[in-house]
């Protein structure tokens, strides 16, 4: 009898033990793991555009030989500084290194960035020059079409600020135009005309504040001051009057180029390794 008893109890266990597992809920599939958003860095390659004002400085002169009299002759040419707008890309590559920051956390930056503008900027220098015993004017006008850079770059990051100073080497496409006119001693024209193209090299330096918006994204402010160097321009002087035993005449225009430019520009920062997404397993 209590064999019997037994036996039931142990079967009805069982009944309710399969009754209970039927009632569990399924289980459910593992989630799918979403990596954390990547850490800010100025570490990697970028491209950019800029836009922007410039204005240009510097003096310049004419000199020469007048036949006629026999005289040499120097004078100033004078005229309104150049102005216009300049804009381009750039291309570049920053380095950030943690720790080089005394003031922040962040780091210091380092970099590369070679930058091409396109520009509007042109001046025209006058002058009077005494020559053939009466006097010329001499205009030379001067446009800076296309100019670029290779430049390092030096900063400290403030999480996504960073203030940064630029400096290298700078080139400078520059065409010139000369127009001669005026009469000599005896009121007959003097006339002559020229055209130079020229790549100059020289040098910039200036300094900006970049702010990145996104991790990718950033947009900057810039300052820049390039010297391009003295340009020599020769001209002639050609005068139609049969009376006058030496008809031609030559002279050299000596100016510098220095250029101030301002420019805001938007820049995209390429992350070359971006972790794949993980799918947790258990």
């Amino acid at each position: 009898m209590i064999r019997k008893f037994l036996l039931a109890s142990a079967g009805a266990i069982a009944l309710t033990g399969s009754a209970l597992a039927a009632d569990l809920p399924a289980r459910a599939p593992p989630p799918v793991y979403v990596p954390p958003a990547p850490i800010f860095t100025w570490t990697g390659p970028y491209i950019g555009a800029q836009i922007g004002y410039a204005w240009g400085s510097g003096s310049g002169n004419f000199t020469g030989f007048d036949p006629f009299t026999g005289l040499p002759f120097t004078t100033n040419a004078g005229g309104g500084n150049p102005n216009g707008v300049i804009g381009g890309g750039n291309v570049g590559y920053n380095y950030e290194i943690p720790g080089w920051n005394w003031f922040s956390s962040s780091g210091a930056v380092i970099g590369l960035e070679g930058s091409v503008d396109g520009s509007s900027l042109s001046k025209t220098a006058v002058a009077t020059v005494p020559i053939f015993g009466g006097f010329s004017t001499v205009d030379v006008h001067s446009k800076l079409d296309v100019q670029g850079s290779i430049r390092g770059r030096l900063g400290f990051a403030w999480d996504r600020v960073l203030i940064y100073a630029t400096g290298g080497v700078a080139f400078g496409g520059i065409n010139t135009d000369i127009t001669v006119f005026g009469t000599d001693f005896f009121g007959t024209p003097v006339f002559g005309s020229g055209n130079r193209s020229t790549t100059r090299v020289g040098w910039t330096v200036g300094g900006g504040l970049e702010y990145a918006l996104t991790n990718n994204w950033s947009v900057r402010a810039e300052y820049r001051f390039t010297d391009f160097g003295r340009i020599n321009q020769t001209g002639i002087f050609e005068d139609t009057n049969p009376l006058i035993l030496t008809p031609t005449a030559a002279f050299i225009g000596n100016r510098r180029i220095q250029e101030n430019q301002v420019q805001v520009g938007v820049d995209y920062k390429f992350d070359l390794f971006t972790p794949p997404p993980v799918v947790a397993k258990y």
